[in-house]
């Protein structure tokens, strides 16, 4: 392999990097860290969409008001993501609501 040596060599004097191999534990660069899903969730995704429904917004329209990105919404939406406390406050902005009414379990 004498010419991927001198494209790693021309590579180096170019950019100033070097060529290193991974070791076999670290060679999932990609994989994402899932976390727990939890009750709350379910929760939280079931009150977004009954008052989203209720006020007659789309996913796309809350996700303006919200200033959240819409694939992000909709994920929170369906239970696939672990929502941080001050997206629960915009979120609840945007509805109208009080955050802690979208924890409620009803």
């Amino acid at each position: 392999m004498p010419f991927l040596r001198e494209i790693i060599l021309h590579l180096d004097a170019l950019c100033n990097l070097k060529a290193v191999v991974l070791k076999a534990s670290i060679r999932t660069i990609g994989a994402v860290k899932r976390t727990h899903k939890g009750p709350l969730r379910d929760i939280l995704a079931k009150n977004m969409r009954r008052l989203r429904a209720v006020r007659g917004l789309s996913q796309e329209a809350l996700a303006h008001e919200c200033g959240i990105n819409r694939t992000y919404l909709s994920a929170v939406e369906r239970s696939e993501r672990n929502v941080s406390i001050d997206n629960i406050a915009r979120i609840a902005k945007g509805l109208g609501v009080e955050a802690w009414m979208l924890l409620r379990n009803e």
